[in-house]
């Protein structure tokens, strides 16, 4: 199966945890492809950042590289929404996930979506946990949770201006780590 890399070195300090990848981000290589996704806009618009960043792997490295954000999915098959996964791609997903996590052991977990941070729990040892937007009131091992609006243009519900301050957020409970 052709799906994105994770995208991660030993120094990550922010894990970015999409649903799945998109079939456009399988095809040029890079997470967050898609020309409607507004990832990269958001990312720009959130004031942490001094150079605009273009959607690109030259980007997501520079972003793993120089600022210890790395990139992975909670299910590795690619789709082209989140309609064709299932549960045993939940279940597969979120053991995959825990493994990584233990293994690079992050400050931060982002999970873009209320859906993939709610799959994620669904299929984990503790199915208990409520899930809101921004930090979550629990952790995973020791790193902080945290809930961001997806930035996919099928999550057109949310404005870019919410989802940029929503990762202003994100990186202010960064630097405070």
């Amino acid at each position: 199966m052709e799906t994105l890399p994770d995208l991660i070195n030993d120094d990550i300090k922010v894990l970015s945890v999409g649903l799945n990848p998109s079939l456009p981000s399988v095809t040029a290589g890079f997470y967050f492809a898609n020309p409607r996704n507004r990832f990269w806009k958001a990312l720009n618009a959130c004031g942490y950042f001094t150079s605009t960043l273009e959607p690109s792997l030259k980007s997501c490295k520079l972003l793993s590289k120089n600022f210890n954000i790395g990139f992975t999915d909670l299910v590795k098959r690619p789709t082209a929404g989140c309609k064709g996964l299932n549960a045993a791609d939940y279940r597969q997903g979120s053991a995959r996930l825990n493994d990584l996590i233990d293994g690079i052991n992050p400050l931060i977990i982002w999970f873009h979506g209320k859906l993939t941070c709610q799959k994620y729990v669904q299929y984990s040892a503790d199915k208990s946990r409520s899930i809101t937007w921004g930090e979550q009131a629990w952790k995973i091992n020791t790193a902080t949770v945290f809930v961001t609006p997806n930035p996919s243009p099928a999550n057109a519900a949310y404005s870019l201006r919410t989802i940029s301050d929503s990762y202003a957020e994100l990186f202010l409970r960064l630097e405070g780590n």
